[in-house]
């Protein structure tokens, strides 16, 4: 894995319309599938809305269309790996709570996610403009 799609780049990719949509396409289809993942949250962030657009649905076509976007979740996201929220993960995030990191909980979960991913994994990867840091006590 040497690219993580974030919640929008997901959001983007799934509308398939769009300037940004014809944009990230192109730069997606430049690298194969394993250089890609998407952590849990974001697919955690995926299913709630979906659960929302089920939720305040009025109509047969309105559920209709709901559960066919929660349909293509499981479709479209099992086409690349998913970054867990692990034990590690989580002593990141508490660590993240406790220094009052002023992110939304969400971003600071893919955060750690993305913190505890062992460092080979991005050995080819362009950089992000983000110092390493120390690494977590296994």
């Amino acid at each position: 894995m040497r690219y993580l799609l974030d919640t929008d780049h997901i959001s983007v990719l799934q509308q398939q319309s769009g300037a940004e949509y014809v944009a990230l396409s192109a730069r997606v289809a430049q690298h194969p599938l394993t250089d890609l993942a998407l952590s849990v949250v974001s697919f955690h962030e995926q299913v709630l809305g979906c659960h929302t657009y089920i939720a305040r649905a009025r109509s047969s076509p309105g559920l209709i269309r709901g559960y066919g976007l929660l349909a293509r979740l499981l479709s479209d996201d099992v086409t690349v790996a998913v970054l867990p929220f692990d034990a590690p993960a989580a002593a990141v995030f508490d660590g993240f709570l406790a220094q009052r990191v002023r992110i939304g909980k969400m971003d600071l979960r893919v955060a750690a996610i993305i913190y505890v991913v062992p460092r080979p994994d991005f050995a080819n990867a362009e950089p992000s403009g983000f110092p390493a840091g120390p690494r977590p006590a296994d």
